[in-house]
């Protein structure tokens, strides 16, 4: 699945943070903690000093072999330490009668000799309740900090990649928008990036060069179209003439009839190409309120004789009324295109055209052949699913141009129950 460049930068940040953030809690946990354990044991450290000289100026302490108020005890040992002024630490949990529980507790042990030569055995013990509350508030207020800044930095870099961004974003907006042969209305994109400014630069550089290229072509075919209608004219009117002589031998006369079809078809070509060369050109400007019911059982009673000499059916059914602003020839143009594509795409004897007309869309069916059509080549120019002789490639094309003279409609195709549908509908 495709990410936007702002989440997929975000989401490497944000992952990278939190393995940053997670290692750092968790050393500065393990500082903290070693800390708590250093001042404990610094505590009992030195209440050892003060037990031990108590002992030499009071040996009655040495009989105190229980934990008492005073938190230690002496026992005498016959362990040889090599070094008994090393104290060694652990962690106890030890049952308290008031709180019926047990209770963690810090213990050192010693050994030392008393005055009587005699080597004891001293622990001392402490409560590290409120040192493991401590812990416990320091790891509860962590987790804390630790989802607190992770939201802080992203909605802090959501922010800022917003801001630093949005200038890419426009420009990305600017070509989503382009259209050729559209007139383009394009201010400088506002950044101080240099890299976007240069981005911005060079795009408007290349669609200005595009846009140049494509007048070029338009006036080109534009102008081609028009030179070739005259010459094409006066060919077919001779070979209309030659076709009238009786002295030419048949094979001379079916030679001329296929020259002549084959002029007719250029002039077809030619007459399309101009078509599409003065809908880009803008030159259908008069717009009015059109209602496509009626302009469509026109359209329809226009082609009512190929349609019965084909043998289609023809089914309308009205659901609603489809009114749209739009230029009356356009319109007469779109739906002549694709009556006649249903028609010449249509089964021989048994085909069927459906027309089903609503107040947001209408459509227009055909029968044909059994398979569906390439609904993202089907409006190419020159594109051609079959090879009929009689199809320039153009029909289509121009519909779709049509359609994209009027910004409040929209045409798809596809293919349902052995039906081409052509849906044409309001955005």
């Amino acid at each position: 699945m495709k990410k936007s460049l702002k989440n997929y930068t975000l989401s490497y940040i944000t992952i990278i943070i939190l393995i940053v953030i997670a290692v750092w809690a968790t050393l500065f946990y393990a500082y903290i903690t070693e800390e708590v354990y250093d001042n404990v044991d610094d505590g009992l450290k030195n209440q050892k000093i003060e037990i031990i000289r108590a002992a030499y100026q009071d040996e009655s302490i040495l009989k105190t072999d229980t934990f008492g108020i005073n938190q230690f005890k002496i026992t005498k040992s016959n362990v040889k330490i090599k070094h008994i002024e090393k104290s060694t630490f652990r962690n106890e949990l030890i049952y308290m009668p008031y709180d019926e529980d047990m209770e963690p507790y810090r213990i050192l042990t010693t050994y030392f000799y008393g005055k009587d030569k005699q080597m004891y055995r001293l622990e001392i013990r402490t409560s590290t309740v409120e040192e493991d509350e401590l812990k416990y508030d320091l790891a509860t207020a962590l987790i804390i900090l630790y989802f607190l800044i992770i939201i802080s930095i992203f909605l802090l870099n959501t922010w800022v990649f917003y801001r630093a961004f949005k200038p890419f974003y426009q420009i990305l907006n600017k070509l989503e928008q382009y259209q050729f042969g559209k007139i383009r209305e394009s201010e400088p994109i506002k950044s101080n990036v240099r890299e976007f400014t240069q981005l911005d630069t060079e795009i408007d550089k290349m669609l200005d060069r595009n846009e140049k290229i494509f007048k070029q072509q338009k006036l080109f075919i534009e102008n081609a179209s028009h030179e070739l209608q005259t010459p094409l004219a006066i060919s077919t009117n001779k070979l209309e003439l030659l076709l009238e002589d009786e002295e030419l031998a048949e094979h001379h006369l079916i030679t001329i009839s296929e020259t002549k079809e084959s002029l007719e078809r250029m002039i077809k070509l030619n007459k399309a190409l101009l078509m599409l060369s003065r809908i880009e050109n803008n030159q259908f400007e008069a717009i009015e309120k059109i209602n496509f019911n009626s302009l469509i059982f026109e359209v329809c009673e226009e082609f009512a004789d190929l349609i019965e000499f084909k043998g289609i059916k023809i089914k309308i059914n009205e659901h609603g009324t489809f009114t749209i602003d739009f230029n009356v020839d356009l319109a007469k143009i779109l739906l002549s295109n694709l009556l006649r594509n249903a028609i010449n795409y249509n089964k021989s004897l048994d085909g069927l055209i459906e027309i089903k007309i609503d107040q947001h869309h209408f459509t227009i069916a055909n029968t044909g052949k059994g398979r569906g059509l390439s609904a993202d080549h089907i409006f190419d120019r020159f594109h051609k699913e079959t090879s009929a002789v009689n199809s320039n490639g153009l029909g289509l094309s121009i519909v779709k141009t049509i359609i994209e003279t009027n910004k409040n409609l929209k045409i798809n195709y596809s293919y349902s129950d052995s039906f081409h549908i052509f849906k044409i509908q309001k955005l």
